[in-house]
């Protein structure tokens, strides 16, 4: 009988990681240990994972307000900033934004509408709609926007973000003046120094705003991009990807995977005679219906990953060889027709119509987004996740 069982994620449990712990010997020993407690056997291509957030811990890459409060009054001049399309995130960016405040004297926070860069609400776009706003060209101000639309909180964690950044600014020693655009370039009608808070788009949010006039443009990327008194830092993205640590200091992005991925899997292929697969997972990608957040809060799904999980899907859709080119088949014959047809297909299926309908994503971001529904965020335990049969298809047996 042919094999039942396709792809299966497993998340692994481990110790909790701390400052200066060897994380290549931690996750392999801890996926070694798991496959006795399930117990498994391991293949080629099998995949394990970890959490950037343990590589980070590990690594000790950490870095307070004050560190962050220095960078900004450096590089933006410590008077007044402007600081544009943040997130709105008590996780992500509340600490980073208490730093940026001890920056400077007065903060000029621009925030985007109906919606923060990764989906969390201010406003609907129907109270937009009702009220004759046009996200596109209005600007508001802090008394406008409460007019129109009061005291919006958001819908899960019941903070009004507003308020809450404000109420930083000011505890942080720092002018605040809150407004709400779109455009970037309506910053420097305030200031020509502006600190870009986006995420994926800051590219583009640079480009216009040295284009249009500005002076000193900087991305949160820019920031902590290399040691302050012996921080932490990430010379790739700065303070992309950071997450809270305490109320004074934030975790960064883990920086120098590649050696960590690479060391793990030489470790297991010592120990199984495998090809396993290695990479690092921040957020995944994918959106929350209700929320509407698509949580990719991180500048990239992986930051690491060893050279099998590059590219990809290339598959075929099932259900589109059976309803059109296999539509009078059935039975053992439909399933040898779409066996052989697989065994056949190119290496490049781009642009054929029996792969529509395939996820078009790199396989990193696919298998990214299953580790981190996998482990969680929460109490689970699991920051390693170890998963099998990934690469399988229906000829797989």
């Amino acid at each position: 009988m042919s094999r039942m069982i396709g792809t299966v994620s497993r998340g692994v449990r481990a110790p909790i990681i701390k400052s200066g712990d060897d994380i290549v010997e931690i996750v392999s020993t801890s996926v070694m240990e798991a496959s006795k407690d399930a117990p498994f056997n391991f293949n080629d291509r099998d995949i394990v994972a970890m959490t950037e957030a343990i590589v980070a811990r590990a690594q000790g890459n950490y870095a307070s307000v004050d560190d962050i409060a220095e960078d900004v009054k450096a590089k933006l001049g410590g008077e007044t900033v402007g600081v544009i399309f943040p997130i709105l995130s008590r996780n992500r960016f509340a600490i980073c934004l208490r730093g940026i405040a001890k920056g400077a004297k007065k903060i000029v926070l621009m925030l985007s509408y109906p919606s923060d860069e990764v989906g969390n609400h201010l406003i609907s776009l129907d109270a937009l709609d009702e009220k004759g706003v046009d996200p596109y060209k209005d600007v508001l101000t802090l008394e406008k926007y409460r007019e129109l639309f009061g005291y919006e909180k958001h819908t899960f964690t019941g903070v009004d973000y507003v308020e809450y950044y404000e109420s930083l600014i000011k505890e942080s020693g720092a002018e605040a003046e809150i407004i709400f655009a779109n455009n970037p370039r309506a910053i420097l009608d305030y200031t020509k120094n502006v600190l870009c808070c986006d995420i994926h788009t800051r590219a583009r949010t640079k480009r216009l705003l040295k284009n249009a006039g500005g002076e000193k443009i900087f991305g949160l990327d820019e920031i902590l991009s290399s040691p302050v008194n012996g921080s932490g830092f990430n010379a790739d993205y700065g303070l992309l990807g950071s997450n809270k640590a305490t109320e004074d200091t934030v975790k960064l992005f883990p920086r120098d995977c590649q050696k960590v991925v690479d060391a793990i899997q030489a470790r297991l292929k010592a120990e199984t005679g495998k090809n396993i697969e290695v990479m690092v997972y921040g957020d995944g990608a994918f959106k929350d219906p209700v929320g509407k957040i698509w949580e990719l809060a991180d500048p990239v799904v992986s930051p690491a990953y060893t050279s099998g999980l590059e590219g990809t899907p290339n598959e075929l859709k099932l259900k589109y060889l059976a309803d059109n080119e296999f539509a009078e088949l059935k039975g053992d014959e439909l399933k040898e027709a779409i066996k052989n047809k697989i065994q056949e297909k190119d290496g490049d299926l781009v642009g054929q119509m029996a792969s529509e309908g395939t996820t078009p994503r790199r396989l990193t971001d696919l298998i990214g987004s299953l580790c981190d529904l996998t482990s969680g965020s929460g109490d689970k335990g699991t920051p390693i996740v170890f998963i099998q049969g990934y690469f399988d298809n229906y000829t797989t047996e």
